[in-house]
């Protein structure tokens, strides 16, 4: 059984962490800036910092785990 955990909590931040998708820090024309579809220099290295602190909190103080497959597997 593999653990799913750190792919699921990594796909999931990266699209909602895309700059310009759901939101941009900081945005052209305003501090934030909600489905613009645009991105600067700027605003990719916050969301990376944000994804980075995201993916700490959640893969090493809340550990999450997904284990996938069947019970049984697990018993042989």
């Amino acid at each position: 059984m593999a653990d799913w955990g750190p792919v699921f909590v990594s796909f999931f931040l990266f699209i909602l962490l895309s700059p310009g998708v759901i939101f941009q820090l900081p945005g052209r024309g305003r501090f934030i800036e909600f489905r613009n579809f645009h991105t600067s220099g700027a605003s990719v290295a916050i969301h990376s910092l944000i994804y980075f602190t995201l993916i700490c909190i959640f893969l090493l103080a809340v550990k999450v785990h997904m284990y996938l497959g069947s019970f049984y597997e697990h018993c042989r």
